[in-house]
């Protein structure tokens, strides 16, 4: 490809990763809006947000999976159909239950989009600027995190709640558009022959996902839904050696590389969420900052993680995936030790400059390790790693809301929302100081890290 057509490229799929970010993180901070102008409880708004999370979460594999079997240009631009047209509803919904459906639409959308954009890198870039493009990917995903809660909020302010899912339609339009202009069509050889997708397998795995998923946010009913969540992981264990074309092959998620790429996203994807679980207490009622300045200082880490992307992935390219991991790695690990021992007393700075060098750390890793992975597997099998690798972080983000948050509660003020700032600090330490446990498990995992051997085929992956 040319340089002009590779832009063409990059900007097609950034705006395909920008649009599942704003998704997620546009509609929060509309719920109250929602809730007054539909005439709906708590109970109910909250699942405009959990229906968009359970969809991603329990379709995102499926989603690579079925790209890599009948294409994944088309089916990204699907996707992108498909998110643009639910937003659409979302906007027009009369009521919370086709609002709440829409959303679920919206989030079966992203899944694609999340899975496929990452996997079309290795066909849209030359192979020497993967890591860039990564990286560029990687800030994009930031600026759409960061960017939604602003924009979801001036939205509402000068609009009103519909306007945050309306807005959004022009950039899905545009997306197609791009899309369909500038990502390159595949080569008849990389088509999927005679492989079939596997129904029983996806639907086991979307279930276990599904009942894991509503565990990590339940506060009650959680014990039940974890025994479904493992209930589920047996049956789809077994379903998977028994059919033909299992969605994950055994053979898949023995190999050392891929395993160690993913287990490291999981772990470092669960620190990540401590800083957005327990910050806003600590930087509340351990350094008594108001709303406003605790947001503004909480907005630094998104802003750090979007302008230190691009230059992480020319990194990666420059001194290897390796190397570059590993680095990122060390930041995490160091950010969060200083985390776990900066008295109250350093104050904001005390805070602020730990969670920079964190999340500086988290872009330089992301953009080198989804390199990593995505480079050491067959052109056939992208999407679904793409989907795996997605499907890690999002499992770490789970699990970090729920574990690093009763890590706080339990070190720290417990079930009281008040507290002495000394107590809130405690918790504090004791989260970030298992954090930097986490980080220093993904650290060993990196250091023993080998190649995955994934680039010879197979009938069956």
């Amino acid at each position: 490809m040319t340089n002009s057509a590779t832009r063409r490229a990059l900007t097609a799929l950034s705006l395909s990763m920008l649009l599942p970010s704003l998704g997620t993180s546009v509609a929060n901070v509309g719920l109250p809006a929602i809730a007054a102008g539909l005439g709906a409880g708590f109970g109910t708004v909250q699942w405009v947000v959990l229906g968009y999370l359970l969809a991603v979460t329990t379709l995102i594999v499926g989603a690579g999976r079925l790209g890599d079997l009948i294409g994944r240009r088309r089916l990204l631009l699907g996707s992108i159909a498909l998110f643009t047209g639910a937003t659409l509803l979302c906007g027009l919904a009369p009521g919370t239950t086709v609002l709440i459906a829409a959303r679920v639409l919206q989030g079966a959308g992203a899944a694609g989009m999340m899975a496929l954009t990452t996997a079309l890198v290795g066909e849209s870039v030359p192979a020497d600027r993967t890591g860039s493009a990564m990286g560029l990917l990687g800030s994009v995903s930031a600026v759409g995190t960061a960017l939604g809660p602003s924009l979801g909020g001036a939205l509402v302010a000068g609009f009103g709640w519909r306007a945050i899912f309306l807005a959004v339609v022009p950039l899905g339009l545009a997306a197609l558009v791009l899309a369909v202009r500038a990502l390159p069509r595949p080569a008849p050889a990389a088509r999927a022959g005679g492989r079939r997708f596997d129904p029983v397998g996806t639907a086991l795995l979307a279930v276990t996902l599904g009942a894991y998923a509503l565990a990590t946010t339940a506060g009650t009913g959680a014990v039940g839904l974890l025994a479904v969540a493992a209930a589920g992981l047996v049956l789809f264990v077994i379903a998977e050696n028994r059919v033909a074309s299992p969605l994950l092959s055994p053979r898949v998620v023995r190999e050392p590389g891929l395993a160690a790429g993913l287990a490291t996203s999981a772990l470092v994807s669960t620190v990540m969420m401590t800083t957005l679980v327990v910050g806003p207490f600590h930087l509340a009622g351990a350094l008594g900052l108001g709303p406003a300045a605790a947001g503004l200082v909480m907005s630094a880490g998104p802003a750090v993680a979007a302008l230190a992307g691009v230059p992480a992935g020319r990194a990666a390219d420059r001194w290897g995936t390796r190397a570059t991991v590993v680095t990122g790695l060390a930041a995490i690990a160091g950010g969060a030790v200083a985390l776990a021992v900066l008295p109250v007393s350093a104050g904001v700075p005390g805070y602020l400059l730990p969670l920079l060098v964190v999340t500086a750390g988290y872009a330089v890793f992301q953009a080198a390790n989804n390199t990593a992975v995505l480079r050491d597997v067959a052109p056939r099998r992208r999407g679904l790693v793409s989907g795996m690798l997605h499907l890690s972080r999002n499992v770490g983000l789970m699990t970090g809301a729920s574990v690093m948050g009763a890590v706080f509660a339990y070190a720290g003020p417990g079930g009281s929302a008040v507290a002495p700032p000394a107590v809130i600090a405690r918790g504090t330490h004791a989260a970030f100081a298992v954090a930097a446990l986490l980080v220093g498990a993904g650290l060993v995992l990196a250091l023993t890290r080998r190649p995955a051997a994934a680039v010879t085929p197979s009938p069956v992956s």
